[in-house]
């Protein structure tokens, strides 16, 4: 089950709280809580890709963090990473690889 966000009321509530209401409430807790739909799992693996193929790897470090929460391993990881630099380019990989390798190395 998805843990209740506040990352967006904890970083942007003052700021702006209608982004950080959608972001806790809509995005967190109504899309990624349809388990039955897609699992959180799924849900991260597809996240990771999307915010690599995007280049957006300030959002990454903690998307992959929920990503090895949910089970990812650092070998299926790995295997993301390398099916991806095909398709979206090397230096995408090569930036994901330096965040995926301080993340799965215990």
């Amino acid at each position: 089950m998805a843990k209740k966000q506040t990352a967006g009321r904890d970083n942007l509530g003052n700021f702006a709280p209608k982004f950080a209401e959608l972001n806790d409430d809509v995005l967190f807790g109504e899309v990624w809580s349809r388990e039955k739909e897609l699992n959180l799992r799924d849900r991260s693996m597809i996240t990771v890709s999307a915010l690599i193929t995007k280049g957006a790897f300030t959002q990454l470090p903690a998307h992959m963090k929920l990503a090895k929460e949910h089970g990812i391993t650092k070998d299926e990881i790995v295997e993301v990473i390398t099916q991806l630099a095909f398709y979206v380019g090397w230096p995408n990989a090569w930036s994901a690889f330096n965040i995926a390798k301080d993340i799965w190395t215990d």
